[in-house]
């Protein structure tokens, strides 16, 4: 298998999901081994940063890519699997962000608050137990949580020329900000242009599901994939498997609607699997169905249908590549 390494210059990170040039060409069935930059771009290093003094918007969100696939077309599906996910730093970082999050006012859900007070917490990672430390800045609690790496950005540049914010979440993939993106998962995209163009970043060393405050334990992350490519119709929403679990992740506004777009491509995903007409899919799906929200608090909310695999008969989604890719590097 061809391994490239890759850690981007400041100059090399994209800031968005179409609109940039590839950084390197892959072929099919290599593997990659990258380093992102965190959320906030590095700038929140103490306690003492605070996020309206040290941010530049809009470059927050960096993504190490776009990366120009061989032989992706319009319309085929890209397979990228997480092989290791590990924190790049000894620290993480989160922050309340004025007028950001999903229990203040924010320029979408307009009032008359002042913004919440900002706060900055700096998470230190112990490698040895594989815990975060969280601290308290207003009391003495003190909690070692578990370190749980994700990361918070997959995505592909999107269809019709689009220009889309690396912090928004859709049908490309994105900001979706779900703890599902993690390693021994593959997530399965749609290609939208020549190339498939796909960026990753955003690493979280651990979040909750919905991102409530907005930040999850921010980190630069060290990052091992594979990249494969099938010539088969790609997903409406992406889609991620793992041995335990398939899903979809659906990204809009309302929330609702996030559900439903899910919902909808789990059930043609149901259906293609095993034969079932759509009443009979949607059935199956209304009694078996893991609904965890991945965030609310982003340009668009994210929100994870899953259905169990120890529910099912046995079957192969993707002629099998999850499992493929699962024990194809060493």
């Amino acid at each position: 298998m061809d391994l490239l390494e890759f850690t981007p210059e400041p100059a090399e990170l994209a800031w968005t999901f179409g609109g940039a040039p590839p950084v390197r060409r892959v072929k099919p069935g290599t593997a990659l081994r990258l380093w992102t930059e965190d959320a906030f771009a590095g700038s929140l290093r103490s306690t003492t940063d605070l996020a309206s003094a040290s941010l530049n918007m809009p470059f927050v969100n960096p993504q190490t890519g776009p990366f120009y696939v061989e032989g992706a077309e319009p319309g085929d599906t890209l397979a990228l699997h997480f092989v290791e996910l590990t924190p790049a730093r000894t620290w993480g970082a989160s922050a309340t962000i004025p007028f950001f999050g999903g229990l203040t006012s924010t320029d979408r859900t307009a009032t008359l608050q002042d913004p919440l007070p900002e706060r900055t917490w700096i998470y230190e990672v112990d490698t040895v137990n594989q815990t975060v430390g969280f601290q308290a800045q207003g009391s003495d609690l003190e909690i070692a949580l578990p370190l749980e790496p994700m990361l918070g950005t997959v995505g592909v540049a999107p269809a019709a020329g689009e220009v889309r914010s690396a912090l928004v979440p859709d049908m490309f993939g994105g900001n979706m900000d779900t703890p599902e993106m993690r390693a021994d998962s593959t997530c399965y995209l749609r290609v939208n242009v020549e190339g498939a163009l796909f960026s990753v970043g955003d690493g979280h060393y651990r979040q909750g599901e919905g991102e409530s405050c907005g930040t999850a334990v921010e980190g630069a992350m060290n990052v091992v994939l594979i990249v494969d490519l099938l010539k088969t119709p790609g997903p409406v929403w992406p889609r991620l498997e793992n041995d335990e679990y398939l899903a979809v992740i659906g990204s809009a506004r309302p929330l609702e609607d996030a559900w439903r777009a899910g919902q909808v491509d789990m059930v043609n995903w149901l259906g293609s699997l095993y034969g079932l007409d759509k009443l009979d899919a949607y059935q199956l799906l209304s009694q078996v169905s893991e609904v965890p929200l991945a965030n609310v608090v982003d340009a668009n909310y994210s929100v994870v249908t899953k259905v169990p695999k120890r529910l099912l008969p046995p079957v192969t989604a993707y002629d099998g590549i999850h499992q493929h890719l699962r024990t194809a590097f060493s």
